[in-house]
């Protein structure tokens, strides 16, 4: 009987043995499959980033903006100067706030303020996000609404900063 015994303890210890190597295995490719799924997850978030930007240009497009077209000569782009600029006209409306604004704000105060123009807050929040990305804007997210306001320069935030300190 010692026999059989000894024989029983060598196939559990050899089972067992058997159970801890699968078990090690399949730890490790949970972990992997786990790696492979954080790294698709994060594709898919800069898919779908992109897939807003190109609906969000496409939109821009459909809406008849013009073209810029290239230039006929070589004197280069002539500039209306009668008609200001897009960024030009958010930035100096972002600049007169004093808390942020929505896209849709500002797109509305530009159209009651330039009745000549079509203002569409589609082109307003591409232009916004071109400010942001070109740090002359800053977004601000509270809960699930954007909004933007103008970045002073650092010599104005320290002049005031300064001049609070001394009254």
């Amino acid at each position: 009987m010692p026999d059989s015994q000894t024989s029983t303890t060598e196939l559990v210890t050899q089972y067992s043995s058997q159970l801890a190597g699968d078990l090690e295995r399949n730890a490790q490719e949970q972990d992997r499959i786990r790696s492979e799924i954080d790294q698709l997850q994060g594709r898919l978030l800069a898919l779908q980033h992109d897939h807003s930007v190109l609906a969000t240009m496409q939109q821009a497009l459909e809406s008849g903006i013009p073209m810029q077209q290239a230039p006929a000569s070589k004197a280069g782009p002539r500039r209306r100067q009668d008609k200001p600029t897009l960024v030009g006209l958010i930035r100096a409306y972002l600049a007169q706030q004093s808390e942020p604004s929505s896209a849709a704000e500002i797109a509305a105060a530009l159209g009651e303020a330039h009745p000549d123009r079509i203002v569409k807050t589609t082109v307003v929040r591409t232009t916004l996000e071109g400010l942001v990305a070109r740090s002359a804007a800053q977004r601000l997210k509270q809960g699930h609404s954007v909004f933007y306001a103008a970045l002073e320069p650092p010599g104005e935030a320290a002049g005031r900063a300064g001049a609070a300190a001394g009254a």
